[in-house]
């Protein structure tokens, strides 16, 4: 296929529901529609303005609570697992995810054998526990285990890695563990596919979640799938180029050429037809965090959008032209400009602390956009469960344009 890029921006907002925003139906089946679609999505602990998968879901669906996301994870309906990142994935496809695709992971607990024995048959016994528990048997001046508490999180992370431990839930940040068999069905234990298989998989995973991948990728777009070509370094993986070609044949992935961008790129076969066609793109306005797969590959955004986002969190201040925690906007088919939002949670308010628009896009002049961004606003106000915005001193402009209530 070859399509223009008007036609490419059109169809990438349109698969990642986002023109309109917000238009899924509510609740934890609309949660749910989310996953099948976008196949897995990426969580981040930071809540400053939201954590990234309660973002990515409230930006596609009506109303959001972060409960019904809660919800579906205490039912086992979705589980965490290393795809790109730490994602939730639906537990259904549990076996093209199960934890033996690292390498790292086995050798830490070969490397820590009496720690890796004595977390296993604490939890055995005791149940779901946490790197903290652990910690809280040291003492005051001695490990439990003898050494520093990071080799039990190692341990942890590594069993958890490998299939025998799962997250049984989370309070807050902190994770807790247990066996993976207490955890879900036996059924879906007891499915295992070829590591091929699961490589397989899990690369149409990532074209799937962004909908317009290409080849490379800067980051960690194809990360945890081996090399490109086979590596006598990485045994049993038959390379990226490989499996992707194989897909191709197998008319799971579909060539593109997009006009005024550089190298082939691929979209699953059930969204040629998409790509195609896709619809005029209506005044609606979403804000999408750094995790987001339509943001995973910054050279895309560059050469389409003509939109550039660094993710500035590790900067020095000095060295930042936007913001800590800044969500990019997309109006219509565009990215338009970034705000950096914060939620305080004890005076149920919303700070916005910058707010940032492209060279050549004026908010008044823009068909559309005051409303449509005046809505955004009024659902994120709702999503933060706060009641007021405050806007810095430098916004007066935008305070006055944008003057919403929840």
């Amino acid at each position: 296929m070859t399509v223009s890029a008007e036609a490419a921006r059109r169809f990438l907002v349109t698969r990642h529901m986002l023109a309109p925003a917000r238009s899924l139906k509510g609740g934890p089946d609309g949660v749910l529609e989310v996953f099948r679609r976008l196949g897995s999505v990426q969580f981040d602990p930071l809540a400053v303005a939201g954590r990234n998968h309660d973002l990515v879901l409230h930006a596609r669906v009506a109303g959001y609570d972060p409960a019904w996301c809660d919800r579906l994870y205490e039912r086992r309906e979705i589980f965490e697992a290393y795809n790109k990142g730490l994602s939730f994935v639906p537990t259904s496809e549990f076996a093209w995810f199960r934890g033996n695709l690292s390498r790292n992971a086995p050798r830490t607990i070969a490397e820590n054998p009496d720690v890796a024995e004595r977390v296993l048959e604490r939890i055995r016994a005791e149940g779901p526990l946490s790197s903290l528990d652990f910690e809280r048997e040291r003492g005051t001046t001695t490990d439990w285990f003898g050494m520093a508490t990071n080799v039990v999180r190692a341990v942890l992370e590594a069993y958890a890695v490998t299939g025998v431990l799962g997250l049984a839930r989370r309070d807050a940040n902190r994770r807790y563990y247990d066996l993976l068999e207490r955890l879900l069905p036996p059924e879906v234990l007891a499915r295992k596919l070829p590591l091929e298989e699961q490589l397989r998989y899990k690369l149409l995973s990532r074209y799937r979640a962004h909908g317009l991948l290409g080849v490379a990728g800067g980051g960690d777009i194809f990360g945890g799938l081996g090399p490109a070509k086979p590596d006598e370094r990485w045994p049993g993986y038959p390379g990226r180029s490989a499996l992707r070609e194989e897909l191709v044949e197998r008319g799971d992935l579909v060539s593109v050429e997009v006009e005024g961008v550089r190298g082939k790129r691929f979209v699953v076969s059930e969204d040629a037809e998409l790509l195609a066609a896709p619809p005029n793109p209506p005044a609606s306005v979403a804000f999408v965090p750094p995790f987001d797969p339509i943001v995973w590959d910054r050279g895309l955004l560059g050469s389409l959008f003509e939109f550039e986002y660094v993710w500035e969190l590790f900067f020095p201040p000095a060295q930042r032209r936007w913001g800590w925690y800044v969500l990019p906007i997309v109006f219509r088919d565009r990215f338009v400009g970034r705000i950096e939002p914060r939620i305080d949670r004890d005076e149920a308010r919303v700070h916005v602390l910058g707010a940032w628009w492209e060279d050549g896009f004026a908010p008044r002049r823009a068909e559309g956009f005051v409303d449509a961004m005046r809505d955004a606003l009024r659902a994120y106000l709702g999503f933060a469960g706060a009641d007021r915005l405050v806007w810095a001193p430098h916004l007066g402009t935008e305070k006055r344009l944008f003057l919403t209530q929840p």
